[in-house]
């Protein structure tokens, strides 16, 4: 674990527990300022009803909340990595909570697609900023940290569902929006505060740790990571990022309207949604210690590969109970993709290019999520089915399994047999 030695700062700051303090933190932030990701999901068959449009229009919002969320990342990337991490998380609740309340004031889906930009953005804020920004308190146990901090994603799939589609059943979805608006402004703002302190490795008088010594021979070579420009292995990841989310948003963005479709009801769908999710976090944390071991590259092709596989389990039945169990698998299997991105990041390229490089990485998932849920949506109003859209996933997601191979066999080239 990293040790703070900046000698100006409180004695709190430079506790040796701190870096847990600021993981808790962290996940805490995540976990409350993810919602909006989710509750557009929770909410879309009221949101289709209410506009009177088809499944296609009516999956847009959650679009429109993807691109936000990716544009928002490249955008906080260089913030956080000039002023730190408060200055964007507060930014980032002031366009939550706006758009948050501008979405339950909306008479037209348009409007409502705006607010739902807004709140892309405002969540931009409380994931690749927050991984970025953990991955440079820990050295030895980055795998871990980054995959706690990343949970907060699912955590919050897993804890808000439920309570929005209760909140939807009593008093309507608008009035959702605004209990959400209110709460999440006010609750990530507050703890914010408590990642003011500079991380170590960025500090003027830091000193380097074993660990950070381990890794002289990988970081030397940022300039030509794995033997290619940076911009390209970037590019890769970009595609690769684009790829695997396309293939991951067939479920999380559809299951809800999926289980309506078969008769079973939005409530059990937010219900599988939750459990996807909750499984999630299981993952993030088992790939996270995994990939302490055998690296970045490595998880990500074991990841998504069994992502297919999970994917694969939805074609041939759609009973309730089969779907229950596929979804746990499905959570399961593919919680360890996303963080991969970031620790491949912080392996391969400078650390003062962190949150940048990491910004980016996750923008291109994002845009993966926010182009798999139009697609989806837009391939059942041609067929009249999921079934197809399960397949385009597969498609797509085997491309994120070509490029991590590729990595791991030019990392084993270049370096031999260590992968982390």
């Amino acid at each position: 674990m990293s040790h703070l030695t900046v000698s100006d700062a409180p004695a709190w700051h430079r506790h040796r527990h701190y870096p847990i303090l600021r993981l808790i933190t962290s996940l805490a932030i995540a976990t409350v300022g993810n919602v909006g990701m989710y509750i557009v999901v929770v909410v879309l068959p009221d949101v289709q009803a209410q506009f009177g449009i088809a499944r296609t229009g009516a999956s847009l919002p959650f679009t429109w909340t993807m691109i936000g969320f990716g544009l928002g990342g490249v955008a906080m990337g260089p913030l956080v990595d000039r002023y730190r991490i408060t200055r964007p998380v507060m930014l980032g609740a002031v366009f939550l909570g706006s758009g948050m309340f501008l979405a339950s004031q909306a008479d037209s889906v348009i409007v409502f697609g705006i607010a739902s930009f807004l709140i892309g953005i405002g969540c931009s804020a409380n994931f690749a900023p927050l991984v970025a920004d953990i991955s440079l308190w820990f050295d030895r146990r980055r795998g871990i940290a980054v995959a706690l901090v990343a949970s907060g994603n699912y955590l919050s799939g897993a804890i808000w569902p439920p309570i929005i589609q209760a909140m939807v059943a009593d008093h309507g979805w608008q009035f959702a929006y605004q209990f959400c608006a209110v709460f999440c402004f006010v609750l990530v703002c507050a703890l914010s505060l408590l990642l003011r302190p500079v991380p170590p490795i960025l500090a003027v008088h830091a000193t380097p740790t074993a660990a950070q010594a381990q890794a002289a021979r990988i970081t030397a070579d940022a300039d030509r990571p794995l033997g290619m420009h940076p911009n390209v292995l970037q590019g890769l990841l970009l595609l690769a990022g684009i790829s695997c989310c396309v293939a991951m948003s067939m479920p999380q963005v559809h299951i809800v309207a999926l289980c309506a479709d078969l008769g079973y009801g939005t409530a059990r769908g937010a219900q599988m949604l939750s459990v996807m999710l909750a499984c999630g976090i299981v993952s993030r944390l088992v790939f996270g210690w995994i990939s302490d071991y055998i690296g970045g590259a490595a998880t990500l092709f074991l990841s998504a590969s069994l992502q297919a596989v999970a994917l694969a389990l939805f074609l041939p039945n759609q009973s309730l109970d089969i779907l229950f169990v596929v979804s746990a698998l499905f959570g399961l299997f593919q919680g360890g993709i996303v963080p991969s991105y970031a620790l491949i990041v912080r392996q391969y390229f400078r650390p003062e290019q962190a949150a940048t490089r990491v910004g980016l990485a996750i923008a291109a998932t994002l845009l993966g999520m926010a182009l798999g849920g139009w697609a989806s949506g837009a391939i059942f109003d041609w067929t009249s089915s999921y079934d197809a859209a399960f397949v385009h996933g597969i498609a797509w997601n085997l491309i994120t399994v070509f490029i991590s191979g590729m990595l791991i066999v030019l990392h084993r080239r270049r370096y031999g047999a260590i992968m982390a």
